[in-house]
């Protein structure tokens, strides 16, 4: 019995994660797939593929390949078990047919199922053949999508161009061009995904297409920045508003409204227009953010009134906490 090395078979090292292992995996059986590859021995590494696949995925198994793999095989390069060896992960609880089993090599069988126990065909009902496992599905597709605020406000339709991957008619993996309409929902925010079901790169053998994830990316607004589903916006008033009160027209997306600012309030501060923001089942709201602005030039009698304003108020300090 040959021991086969199932991480050098896809090209991983020992320590390769869950994730990095399923990656190798899938691009390697999309090169070496039946029924796009043009290689002589494309089925042998298709299938070889396919048994290391499902060792190394299934964390049971792949613990007890990596125990097993420390023994190494002969000079000859051939392997044989421990004395005494059982797998705790034979066919019958792995979900495969005996006629399945048959496809994965005599090292597989040996170490996983009929050499010890036999085959099962018990209780696999709910388990995928590895005939079935030829069918791959296609590719997920991602894409960014810059929107206006506007656009996101009140919801838009776009026109996305991606490329999918598929196979021609020779068999030959090839990128096509894919143009699609899509339906943004009011209210999305930045980062977000919307999940088009099937809209990816077709399957191969048969499996399903994969789906098409588009990321929403806000383009820079000349007013106004999100924070979650809050919209700021910041606001000028004069050191009079700000002293005095004053009630003022502020921009909301899409439209203007009233806003009373408070007598006594400084630069910085938050005004909170309920609603006003991204809609939602939970709506955010505006905020306006105060900022005090001086005029560029004063009169002699506005210099005047700051001066007298000064002397009476000659007890505040602003900067009195800055004290060390």
């Amino acid at each position: 019995m040959d021991f086969k090395d199932y991480y050098a078979v896809l090209g991983v090292s020992e320590s390769a994660s869950p994730e990095d292992i399923k990656k190798a995996y899938r691009k390697l059986a999309r090169k070496y797939h039946p029924d796009v590859s043009k290689e002589d021995d494309a089925d042998t590494k298709f299938k070889d593929l396919g048994e290391a696949y499902e060792v190394l995925k299934d964390p049971e198994k792949r613990a007890e390949y990596d125990e097993l793999r420390k023994y190494g095989a002969r000079p000859d390069g051939s392997f044989e078990p421990p004395p005494g060896w059982q797998s705790a992960s034979g066919f019958g609880r792995g979900g495969y047919t005996e006629a399945d089993a048959r496809q994965f090599s005599d090292f597989f069988e040996e170490i996983f199922g009929g050499g010890h126990g036999g085959h099962s065909s018990q209780g696999f009902s709910g388990g995928r053949g590895f005939r079935q496992s030829n069918r791959m599905r296609g590719e997920d597709v991602h894409a960014r999508l810059a929107l206006f605020l506007e656009e996101v406000f009140q919801g838009c339709e776009k026109q996305v161009s991606f490329r999918v991957h598929e196979a021609d008619d020779h068999g030959r993996i090839v990128a096509r061009q894919k143009n699609l309409k899509v339906k943004i929902p009011a209210g999305m925010r930045e980062g977000q995904h919307l999940r088009l079901k099937g809209q990816g790169s077709p399957g191969i053998g048969g499996g399903e297409a994969g789906d098409m994830l588009i990321e929403v990316e806000l383009a820079p607004h000349p007013l106004f920045s999100v924070e979650g589903r809050d919209v700021v916006v910041t606001v000028p008033i004069a050191p009079w508003e700000a002293a005095l009160g004053a009630q003022i027209t502020v921009p909301t997306v899409g439209s203007r409204v009233k806003v009373k600012v408070p007598r006594g309030s400084s630069s910085g501060r938050r005004l909170r227009l309920k609603g006003k923001g991204l809609p939602g089942k939970h709506p955010g709201d505006q905020i306006v953010l105060l900022q005090i602005v001086m005029p560029e030039q004063h009169s002699e009698q506005a210099e005047k009134l700051y001066q007298e304003l000064a002397e009476a108020e000659a007890n505040f300090n602003p900067r009195s906490k800055l004290h060390v």
